[in-house]
């Protein structure tokens, strides 16, 4: 069953003309119903009584946190390509609409079968749109042999309050925040607070990462496992060198896991029903093993076997898991966004108590800033939002360092409390990126783990020569480097749509620089222009296909090539070149070494690696088209 749920202001609706032959008998008048939650609902097949029940019983937890109790059901098949038959689904929207009324929700219902016309007025807080999904219960058998942990069934499970916090600390309710200018800020609010990860449309990054030969999913793997390109694999290994070359200069230790665990071990059966994921499962002799879906348990069994003084705290392991596995749903698998395999750069940090944890937290806050705002070219506050979620009694206890963290993001952020604690952290931050379908997802994270210092048996010797279970920090600085070529895209064609060129960070592009000569004849030429730029360590193409000169540079652009140089009778004959600045969007007389000190400008202190293609693009193979 697929629901839209709206918070309004008022519905007007007026019933036209049967679209069915069995359509309930109505009055055909204009209805009016003010002040109430309306549900467009589409019933599917597979859908019962009881889908209907635990769908009420979720709007009515809902209303009561609005204070709202006025109800209309409004039958909409455009949400569903997976229609129940008009019998089925008329039954179950009277089950609705009998529930609803036994719960004392003042409940109405439009007449099934008919085409409608309506208005209505939405209310102005982030709880007012929502999208819910309710599935038909699995048989026993199949629930049998999903392994879910208890966090994940807890997650779906868990009620959340939510607020927005000030850089100044206040708190205020998220339905009592103006978000008039704070616009990415609601969206997130809206999408988290929906808790639906399903996609209906394809995103605009999955149109561009094919276009551009990045990447493209592999029909021959496990949806959510991706084909890497020869430009992708290189923008893919680039932010990998970046990341890591980042957190080992924070002082991280460097270290490599297995990718498979023992489902049997008791820390690893312990710490898997404390994390909201569902595990790849593996068969090995007499063994049932997981596929790792962070680094934790490979790090944390290590540290179990170190011998660590307090005076090694905060001691800082990374690893760069390339793959951490996730058996998504297969309706929230899209693109780059959110995969099945991923590679995940993820340091933890044993810190000896919870001041050294968050004075580290802090730290570590700043780390992951600079890799988005740094490397990646992305915002803070306007490609990027800040949310925390912390359990009620951490939040009472520590207000100052929850204010610190908002502070430094310098503008509102969006807070999820719980009553009590279920997971192993105590409090989670995010770096949240908006994509252009208002979806949210993670970019950056960081956590405060309290439990599984003892679970793994991990200790340190204190002063006083006593044993101590260190608390843990989880960060994965950029989030996951996958996604962090969606966000990079999605940006891209944001600014496309803004009448900006879309562009990836130069370091990034993989062709910095094109040069087209204008025939055959100037072909030597640019092949010396070429080699001089080579020295540097820039990346250079050479554009030398039986095409017109225009066509050539249209294509590079299409390529987002960031320099295009046009070789002409002119330049041989000139020191200065005609350089096409996509950035700037004109022509830039330029000389080479200009050219070639501005691009080294631009890319200090980030990564190098030379593009595996050829550099004659007449000897290139077309990957995708």
């Amino acid at each position: 069953m697929r629901v839209l749920q709206l918070h309004t202001d008022w519905i007007e609706y007026e019933p036209i003309k049967k679209e069915i032959k069995n359509a309930e008998e109505c009055e055909k008048k204009r209805y009016r119903l003010e002040d109430l939650v309306v549900l467009f609902v589409s019933v599917e097949k597979g859908d019962n009584e009881e889908t209907a029940k635990r769908l009420v019983d979720e709007v009515a937890a809902f209303m009561k946190k609005l204070k709202a109790n006025r109800l209309l059901i409004y039958p909409y098949a455009h949400l569903s390509s997976n229609l129940a038959k008009p019998a089925t689904a008329l039954r179950v929207l009277k089950a609705m609409e009998k529930h609803g009324k036994e719960k004392k929700i003042e409940t109405y219902r439009t007449p099934f079968g008919w085409c409608k016309q309506f208005s209505l007025a939405i209310k102005g807080h982030p709880l007012a749109e929502q999208l819910r999904v309710i599935t038909a219960e699995k048989p026993e058998k199949e629930k049998r042999e999903e392994k879910v942990s208890e966090a994940l069934k807890a997650e779906e499970k868990l009620r959340s309050y939510w607020y927005i916090i000030e850089p100044n600390g206040n708190m205020v309710p998220v339905e009592e925040f103006d978000f008039s200018k704070h616009e990415s800020l609601e969206k997130l609010a809206r999408y988290e607070i929906a808790k639906s990860r399903a996609v209906q449309q394809m995103p605009p990054h999955v149109k561009l990462m094919r276009k551009l030969e990045i990447a493209d999913y592999e029909p021959g793997s496990d949806p959510g496992n991706f084909r890497w390109y020869p430009k992708g694999a290189l923008i893919k290994s680039l932010l990998e060198q970046y990341v890591t070359a980042k957190v080992i200069e924070y002082g991280a230790m460097e270290v490599e896991t297995p990718v498979m665990y023992d489902f049997q071990h008791p820390s690893l059966a312990k710490y898997l029903d404390r994390f909201p994921a569902r595990q790849y499962v593996v068969k090995s002799e007499d063994k049932e093993l997981f596929l790792r879906f962070s680094a934790c348990f490979g790090q944390f069994l290590m540290a179990h076997d170190t011998q660590i003084s307090y005076r090694h705290l905060p001691m800082k392991i990374y690893e760069l898991t390339r793959y951490s596995f996730r058996r998504e749903k297969s309706g929230e698998l899209v693109g780059l966004r959110r995969l099945r395999a991923f590679t995940m750069p993820d340091c933890h940090a044993l810190c000896a108590d919870l001041q050294q944890a968050k004075d580290e937290a802090l730290r570590r806050f700043d780390l992951c800033v600079e890799i988005l705002e740094e490397g990646l070219e992305l915002v803070k506050g306007e490609d990027f939002e800040l949310a925390i979620r912390f359990t009620k009694d951490f939040y009472d206890e520590n207000k100052d360092f929850v204010k610190a963290l908002v502070k430094k993001m310098g503008k509102p952020a969006l807070a999820e409390m719980w009553k009590q604690r279920f997971f192993y952290f105590v409090l989670k931050w995010e770096f949240n990126f908006i994509d252009n379908l208002d979806k949210a997802s993670a970019l950056s994270t960081d956590q405060i783990d309290v439990e599984n210092g003892e679970r793994y048996g991990i200790v340190y010797v204190d002063e006083k020569g006593e044993k101590r279970h260190p608390l843990i920090l989880h960060c994965s600085p950029s989030g996951a480097i996958e996604r962090c070529v969606y966000a990079m895209l999605e940006k891209a064609y944001r600014q496309q749509k803004r009448g900006k060129p879309p562009m990836l960070p130069l370091w990034l592009s993989p062709t910095q620089v094109r040069i087209v000569p204008m025939s055959e004849n100037y072909l030597s030429h640019a092949e010396k222009i070429a080699s001089e730029i080579e020295k540097h360590r820039i990346r250079v193409d050479i554009d030398d296909r039986a095409l017109t000169m225009q066509k050539k540079v249209r294509e590079a652009e299409t390529e987002w090539i960031p320099y295009v140089i046009v070789v002409g009778k002119k330049e041989i004959e000139s020191e200065t070149l005609p350089v096409r600045d996509r950035k700037a969007g004109k022509i830039r007389k330029m000389k080479l070494k200009e050219l070639v000190r501005e691009i080294k400008d631009i890319t200090a202190e980030k990564p190098f690696k030379p593009l595996t293609l050829p550099k004659h693009l007449s000897q290139r193979p077309q990957f995708y088209g």
